[in-house]
């Protein structure tokens, strides 16, 4: 009798670890990728799915976004300036099958290739394209991720560049750079204002010299504006018409 009792709680035992071994419950972001006997037969999940013990298998994937860092990578640009730039990536499993079947280690594999991809794709560029448009560059190597890694099952939705570091004396020279398009500017934007306030003075002359009585109101209001200054001594110019008027009245002496 007791060697009866032992008997059967050993099989209830073996029963209830067999239930316990074939029950998997997957998360609604997860699949289970299934092998009966080494082959691929299904993708289950979510929820519970049963899975027959010794003979099948069942892969976890996890279907949610995944954020990665790209270490740091030496880049020479197109005008051959060496930095480092490191980056984040963000990618999810699509397709769970082939993200198991087509490659060992779908996280590995998408992590080297985004680091090869982005020391290919940033040394078409020069260093001006990696400071200032960064937006199009995320976007390029994004596209070529997303194809590559599309045999994976993997989808990359986003790629952001971290950090651009350079030299010391990069950064100098940068510096300087900056400082002389500064100066190149203000030159250009003084150099228009004199020739707009030019323009205005021959556009004024034109107007005020067809009408003699302008041009002498005007004289005088300049002669106003000197009188309201500070200054004790009063230069102005003696008007060339009334030079011809004193000049008709002298009579040249004859021998």
């Amino acid at each position: 009798m007791p060697v009866t009792l032992v008997s059967i709680a050993i099989i209830v035992i073996l029963v209830v670890a067999i239930v316990l071994a074939a029950i998997r419950i997957f998360r609604e972001y997860e699949r289970g990728v299934v092998f009966t006997l080494g082959r691929y037969t299904g993708t289950k999940g979510p929820g519970l799915v049963l899975i027959i013990p010794i003979i099948q298998q069942a892969v976890r994937v996890d279907l949610r976004t995944i954020v990665t860092d790209v270490p740091p990578q030496d880049v020479i640009s197109r005008d051959n300036v060496s930095v480092k730039v490191n980056a984040v990536i963000y990618f999810r499993v699509v397709d769970a099958e082939k993200a198991i079947i087509q490659v060992e280690d779908f996280m590995e594999a998408t992590s080297q290739l985004a680091q090869t991809t982005l020391r290919s794709v940033l040394g078409k560029h020069e260093l001006d394209s990696m400071l200032s448009e960064r937006d199009k560059l995320n976007a390029d190597i994004q596209d070529v991720l997303d194809r590559q890694t599309d045999a994976w099952g993997i989808k990359v939705s986003n790629v952001e560049i971290k950090r651009v570091d350079l030299d010391e004396s990069m950064i100098r020279a940068i510096a300087k750079q900056a400082e002389a398009e500064r100066i190149r500017r203000a030159k250009i934007i003084n150099a228009e204002g004199e020739q707009q306030a030019a323009q205005k003075l021959v556009d004024a002359g034109q107007i005020l010299a067809p009408v003699p009585q302008a041009m002498q109101l005007r004289y005088l209001a300049t002669l106003h504006d000197i009188a309201s200054e500070r200054s004790t001594t009063i230069v102005f110019p003696f008007p060339t018409d009334l030079a011809d008027v004193l000049t008709g009245f002298v009579k040249p002496r004859t021998g």
